[in-house]
């Protein structure tokens, strides 16, 4: 069985923070980076801060959400870092590279706030 639409009734569902971690996800996708090591490791990292968003949200105490913050906020950067790199190297285009920036952005200044 699929679903269409993911519940509504897990705590990262109710994060703004994990909505845009999420669309970092889908952007860093849609990049076609000719360096493969780089290409690799920016799906990763942005999965990475997608799946540790989550994780801070389903933890119990506030050192321990903000630990897990921390790190999906670190995931964030060095995904969007890849990408720099990558469009450093011209194995993508500024374009790519500067809307994946942009959502990075976001999801930092989210994130920080998470972060106590």
């Amino acid at each position: 069985m699929t679903l269409t639409k993911p519940p509504q009734s897990l705590p990262h569902h109710k994060l703004i923070a994990y909505r845009l971690a999420l669309a970092l996800v889908q952007r860093v996708a849609l990049v076609r980076i000719g360096n493969a090591q780089l290409r690799q490791q920016a799906r990763k990292s942005a999965a990475s801060a997608a799946l540790n968003t989550a994780e801070g949200a389903a933890r119990q105490t506030i050192a321990d959400k903000s630990r897990v913050f921390a790190i999906a906020l670190a995931e964030c950067c060095e995904a969007c870092a890849a990408v720099e790199i990558a469009g450093a190297l011209g194995a993508c285009s500024p374009a790519d590279v500067d809307a994946v920036l942009a959502l990075g952005v976001r999801v930092k200044d989210v994130l920080s706030r998470l972060i106590r």
